[in-house]
C-alpha cells in the first residue's frame, strides 16, 4: 500500500503544480475590462459601410469578456485605402482596433497599385455581417431609367466614385470596359452618402453600390420613383429586383464576362470585411470572432438591422479569409488585364 500511497501523492503534487488554464475568454475579461474598442470605418458618415459599423458597435460589446465599450471612427480618403494602411501599419495589433473597408482592397495589392502598404492576406478576419450585391442606380433627372436607355445613351453618363481600389470604382471601371455602356467615371468622393448627394444635385448621373445600402439610405428616392436601380451587378437577382437584369449579361465578350466574374461578383462577398491588424494575438481574434458571430444572431441586432432596412446574410471571418487569398490565384494575364483597366 505504502507504494500506491506514495503513487497517488505524486500525482496530486504533479497536479497541483500545472498551470491553470482558463476557459477561452476567462483570461482575457480583465484585459477588456474598462477598454474602449474602436471601429475604423475607411467612408464618410452616412453611407451602408458606417451604418452597419453603428449598428454592430451598438451590440458587440456585451457578446465580448468584460463588456468594453464600441465606438466608431471615420477615417475616408483614397477608396479606403487610407484606412486600410493605417490598420496595417500604425494600429496597436492588442484587439482594441477592429477595420472595416473593402475586401477589394486586395484589388490594389494584386496589381501593384502605387500607395499600397498592407497585405491581405496578413489581416486577421472577424467576419461580415452580408456578402453585397453592387446595383447601379441613377436618378429620373439623368434620363437613365433603364439599360436600354444607357446603352442609347447619346453621351457618356456621369457616374461617382471612390478611389482605386474601392469596388464603386472597381465595378464602374469594369463595366466601362466589359460592356458597352457609355461611362464618364468621377472618383475621389468620400462615400456612398456624399456620392448620393451629389446625383441629387444633378452633378452627377448614377452610381454603383450595394443594393441594402441603397433601399436603406436613399428610401425616399426609390419610394419616390426619382432613384431608379438599372442593372445588378451581382451573380444572380435579388429578391428584391426581379426585373432588374444582371450585368454580366451585357458582357461583350468571354472575357468581359470573365473579369465582371472576378472583380465584381468576387468583390461582392469580401466587400464588408471587419478585420484586425496583422499580430493581433490569436486568443483575442477568436474571442472577437465569436462575438461578431454571436451579434450577427442577436435579436436586438437583428432588429436594428430591419429597422434601418439592411440586409444580413453573415460571412464567417475563415470564409473570408479563403477568398481573400482566393483573389491571389488569379491567372497572370488575367491579372496584366485588370491593371490596365482599374487603374491604367
Amino acid at each position: 500500500m505504502a507504494p500506491r500511497n506514495l503513487v497517488l501523492k505524486f500525482v496530486l503534487c504533479m497536479i497541483l503544480l500545472l498551470p491553470i488554464q482558463p476557459a477561452l475568454g476567462q483570461g482575457q475579461e480583465s484585459f477588456f475590462e474598462g477598454k474602449t474598442i474602436r471601429i475604423i470605418v475607411g467612408a464618410a458618415p452616412g453611407g451602408g459601410f458606417d451604418t452597419y459599423a453603428r449598428l454592430i458597435s451598438r451590440r458587440m460589446g456585451k457578446h465580448i469578456p468584460g463588456n468594453p465599450t464600441i465606438i466608431v471612427d471615420n477615417m475616408p480618403g483614397a477608396g479606403m485605402m487610407i484606412a486600410a494602411n493605417h490598420l496595417y501599419k500604425v494600429t496597436k495589433p492588442d484587439g482594441l482596433t477592429i477595420g472595416h473597408f473593402t475586401g477589394s482592397q486586395t484589388i490594389n495589392q494584386l496589381v501593384g497599385q502605387p500607395g499600397t502598404e498592407f497585405d491581405m492576406r496578413k489581416f486577421e478576419y472577424l467576419g461580415a455581417p452580408i456578402a453585397d450585391h453592387f446595383s447601379c442606380a441613377f436618378t429620373r433627372a439623368s434620363g437613365v431609367t433603364s439599360a436600354d436607355r444607357w446603352l442609347a445613351s447619346k453621351k457618356p453618363v456621369k457616374m461617382g466614385g471612390i478611389g482605386p481600389g474601392n469596388l464603386t470604382d472597381n465595378t464602374i471601371r469594369t463595366l466601362r470596359w466589359a460592356t458597352r455602356f457609355p461611362i464618364q467615371l468621377v472618383s475621389g468622393y468620400k462615400g456612398t452618402a456624399p456620392i448620393r448627394l451629389a446625383m441629387e444635385a444633378g452633378e452627377l448621373d448614377g452610381s454603383c453600390w450595394g443594393w441594402d445600402s441603397i433601399k436603406a439610405t436613399w428610401t425616399k428616392a426609390l419610394e419616390s420613383g426619382e432613384g431608379i436601380v438599372v442593372i445588378q451587378a451581382a451573380a444572380k437577382r435579388h429578391a428584391d429586383l426581379p426585373k432588374v437584369p444582371l450585368a454580366i449579361d451585357f458582357g461583350k465578350d468571354e472575357e468581359g464576362r470573365q473579369l465582371i466574374d472576378a472583380v465584381i461578383h468576387g468583390g461582392n462577398i469580401v466587400e464588408r470585411s471587419y478585420l484586425l491588424p496583422p499580430a493581433t494575438p490569436k486568443d483575442r481574434v477568436e474571442i472577437l470572432r465569436r462575438a461578431f458571430a454571436r451579434t450577427m444572431e442577436d435579436p436586438e441586432f437583428v432588429a436594428d438591422t430591419n429597422k434601418a432596412k439592411l440586409g444580413l446574410g453573415p460571412i464567417s471571418g475563415e470564409e473570408l479569409e479563403r477568398r481573400i487569398n482566393g483573389f491571389f490565384k488569379l491567372p497572370q494575364k488575367l491579372r496584366a488585364r485588370l491593371k490596365e483597366i482599374l487603374f491604367g
